[in-house]
């Protein structure tokens, strides 16, 4: 039986709309249909790590409008446990307004609601969840305080800790960076994070070699199309994708994220778990929505067979 995994992060309801092309600064456009889909990081990624296998606990903050039960189905179909989840009577759950252009990039617009609620309390009175786990995944949607404490804490308890740094801050504390076996930004996020460039795979590697001069025990930078890197002190690795036609890139990270966590707590090296997330997550791009596009184990070993067999474009 795998481990347990503790997912600490945002609840949202997505409003999503197709559109032509990312507006510019001051242009008005006309979108296609809105749709209204359970999303935000943290319950993407509990819902990955949920339909893929692993067995985890999602602590988030959700509001008493009706939406936020609504936010929970996913949850709970994935088999994810739910039963610690504050509920707000005053703040309106979380919501994010997303345009997804042609070619399947998205912007995003996050107005928290109860997640500011995900806070230093509420996770300090769930210390026996981050005793009881063995591995910790946060992401940066959620007060960062509470997200900063608890990495600590389950470091100094001996868990493997996971950070998403979504939305990347300017900087994030040192002692933070010294408690982190894996961190997992994008290019954008990375350079945010260093300060540095990020147009080359070269650039791309000395910015996480930065990080890991930090204290990071390794860095695994998402690089679209071109897979994920991944930089420890023993070296630098490139895991190329499989390719499939995009539809929508929301919730490839979260998924990305989902999927490393389960195959880490399912014992396997991490040399083994990003290709495994790179399957989930090119699934992921291949259809519409967060939530809705995140594949299941079944789907995603069917998928890495036929990579296997090449029976993949």
């Amino acid at each position: 039986m795998g481990q347990k995994i503790l997912v600490i992060g945002s609840t949202n309801i997505d409003l999503v709309v197709p559109v032509d092309h990312t507006p510019e600064v001051g242009e008005t456009i006309l979108g296609g249909t809105l749709k209204k889909v359970p999303g935000g990081k943290g319950a993407n990624q509990a819902v990955a790590c949920g339909r893929l296998g692993g067995k985890t606990t999602f602590l988030t903050a959700v509001g008493a409008d009706g939406l936020g039960e609504n936010a929970l189905v996913n949850m709970k179909e994935a088999g994810v446990d739910i039963s610690r989840i504050r509920r707000s009577e005053t703040l309106d759950t979380g919501m994010a307004m997303i345009c997804v252009n042609r070619e399947g990039n998205n912007s995003i617009v996050v107005v928290p609601g109860a997640n500011t609620l995900c806070d230093l309390t509420y996770i300090r009175q769930h210390e026996e969840q981050i005793q009881t786990a063995d591995i910790l995944l946060a992401q940066l949607e959620t007060p960062a305080d509470a997200v900063y404490y608890a990495l600590e804490r389950g470091k100094a308890l001996g868990k493997i800790t996971i950070l998403n740094p979504a939305p990347a801050p300017e900087e994030i504390p040192e002692e933070v960076y010294r408690g982190l076996t894996y961190l997992t930004p994008n290019e954008t996020e990375l350079s945010r994070l260093t300060k540095l460039p990020v147009d080359s795979l070269e650039e791309v590697e000395r910015a996480a070699a930065a990080l890991l001069d930090k204290g990071v025990e390794h860095v695994i930078v998402t690089i679209g199309k071109r897979g994920a890197m991944l930089c420890s002190r023993a070296g630098t690795k490139v895991f190329p994708p499989p390719y499939i036609k995009v539809a929508d890139t929301t919730a490839a990270g979260d998924t990305f994220n989902g999927a490393i966590a389960v195959k880490l707590a399912e014992g396997a090296a991490v040399e083994e778990a990003i290709p495994f997330a790179n399957a989930a997550s090119t699934l992921s791009v291949s259809r519409p929505g967060a939530q809705t596009s995140i594949p299941s184990r079944e789907e995603v070993e069917r998928f890495l067979d036929q990579i296997k067999k090449g029976e993949t474009a």
